[in-house]
């Protein structure tokens, strides 16, 4: 089993780096700056620890090799974010169909995507505080354990191929639990990234005030009049337990989420259609309104497009645009 790692950022930079640490054969798939600046090495930075690994990398992939591949000996961790699904699957039209694409990503939309293309699709529920800002530097900032990544295969069971990714994650640093019921498991983080267009645009401080659960609240009630089973925060608390356990790395402190991170970096797009407007999406379809996502939707994708530093706002006068009381 070998992996492609198509968008070497925090969380498939940091989950190819230590596969790579277990001698697995990795190759990373990284465009720009952070992509020629991986030519000279990936810098793992961990708590207590800083690497810098001789990985592999192509900048599409296109470029890394498939012969031989029939059988799906390769294995591509698709890990972009949600906004940008599209254009590597038009770019993983070189990979055979076989081959397993296991979607590293926040949101549930991404696996349906794949499924178009690549019938063995597999989700992860991610729960990993990473971060890439600097080009060529990603940052796991939980140890000794760096981040739970438990797998299925979407839309639901767990197959042999599912499970030996799952135990090849399992053998690094990373915990991976193969689950039949994945998506139950992704619904309950989606919940969660509720709050991240909300980090993004007022910066930490708002992650958990009165506007993050509104906008979850809301959540809550589309999904279940969609139908929509979910894990329960219950079953996520015993998950989680205490194994993430955040520490500097040598760049410092865990700052932000993957969309803080979209605006620090100021890279023009942003995942929140794919997380707030799943729900925005939800609740037309079944009659909930969502207004509170709604507006975090539109003004997370307008701060992107217009290049706006992450935390512009105040946390009260994003509430107040909003419509929610705000605790001073």
């Amino acid at each position: 089993m070998r992996f492609v790692v198509v968008g070497a950022g925090a969380i498939g930079g940091a989950v190819g780096a230590r596969l790579f640490q277990r001698g697995y054969d990795v190759t990373l798939v990284a465009r720009g700056e952070h992509g020629r600046a991986l030519q000279s090495g990936l810098v793992l930075e961990a708590p207590g620890e800083t690497a810098t690994l001789p990985i592999p990398v192509v900048s599409e992939p296109a470029h890394a090799s498939w012969e031989g591949d029939a059988d799906g000996d390769a294995v591509v961790l698709l890990a972009v974010k949600g906004q940008d699904t599209d254009h590597a699957l038009r770019q993983l039209g070189v990979a055979p169909p076989s081959t397993p694409v296991v979607c590293m990503q926040n949101g549930v939309e991404n696996e349906r995507r794949v499924l178009r293309h690549f019938p063995n699709t597999y989700g992860v529920c991610v729960m990993c505080p990473a971060t890439q800002l600097r080009p060529g530097v990603v940052q796991v900032h939980s140890a000794p354990v760096s981040g739970l990544l438990d797998l299925g295969r979407f839309p639901s069971g767990l197959d042999g191929r599912g499970q030996a990714i799952a135990d090849a994650v399992a053998t690094t640093s990373f915990q991976s639990v193969g689950r039949p019921d994945i998506m139950r498991w992704k619904y309950r983080k989606l919940l969660m990234n509720l709050a991240n267009a909300v980090e993004a645009l007022t910066g930490p401080e708002g992650r958990f005030g009165p506007l993050a659960r509104e906008a979850q609240r809301e959540g809550k009630e589309a999904l279940a009049a969609a139908g929509i089973d979910v894990a329960t925060s219950e079953e996520d608390r015993e998950r989680r337990g205490d194994f993430l356990q955040l520490a500097p790395t040598s760049s410092g402190e865990w700052q932000g989420g993957s969309s803080w991170q979209s605006l620090a970096r100021g890279t023009g797009s942003i995942e929140a259609e794919f997380l707030n407007g799943e729900i925005v999406l939800m609740g037309a379809l079944h009659g909930v309104p969502t207004p509170v996502n709604a507006l975090l939707e539109r003004l997370a994708i307008r701060a992107a497009a217009e290049g706006a530093v992450a935390g512009s706002y105040r946390v009260a006068e994003l509430s107040e645009l909003a419509g929610v009381a705000h605790d001073e």
